[in-house]
């Protein structure tokens, strides 16, 4: 299945899917605001303010399957994001990442490998997603910081290629 046609929610109840981003550069991010990752919302909203104009994304997926770190509901957890880290990047539902129950986009999402070479379910919260505008996918662990020299660089690399298509 085409990563850009698998349905997708908003935060607030609208229907979306990578396709409305089919010209940008996104990272899909599983979220969570009770995390002792959780101030890489931080880096994530300096990402996108960076490279928001450039033609980049940050979706950001809150998930609760690590430890119960995210139980809010949707108000919940725009609040905590807008007043605590005035996040400005697109919030989706509530997912399951792993499982049996794991969204369809993550079930996909899975596949990718990693630097060392490792596909399988996500490790934790604030797992990275880059999805380039020519479909590749690179996947970086949740350990590594949006703003690491590898993201960064392949998030030029992907808006190098969106605009020369």
């Amino acid at each position: 299945m085409d990563l850009r046609d698998i349905p997708l929610t908003t935060i607030d109840g609208d229907a979306a899917s990578l396709a409305d981003f089919d010209d940008r550069v996104v990272m899909v991010v599983n979220v969570a605001s009770r995390c002792g990752l959780t101030p890489q919302y931080e880096k994530l909203e300096a990402l996108q303010r960076e490279f928001g104009g450039r033609g980049f994304t940050v979706l950001g997926f809150p998930c609760n399957q690590f430890a119960g770190q995210e139980p809010g509901d949707a108000e919940d957890i725009k609040e905590f994001c807008s007043m605590t880290y005035g996040v400005s990047f697109p919030l989706m539902e509530k997912v399951k990442v792993n499982g049996r129950h794991r969204h369809p986009l993550y079930a996909e999402l899975t596949k990718v490998t990693d630097a060392a070479g490792k596909a399988g379910r996500v490790k934790w919260n604030f797992e990275k997603f880059l999805v380039l505008p020519g479909g590749e996918v690179l996947r970086f662990r949740p350990a590594t910081q949006p703003d690491d020299p590898a993201i960064v660089a392949a998030i030029e690399r992907g808006l190098g290629e969106a605009a020369a298509a």
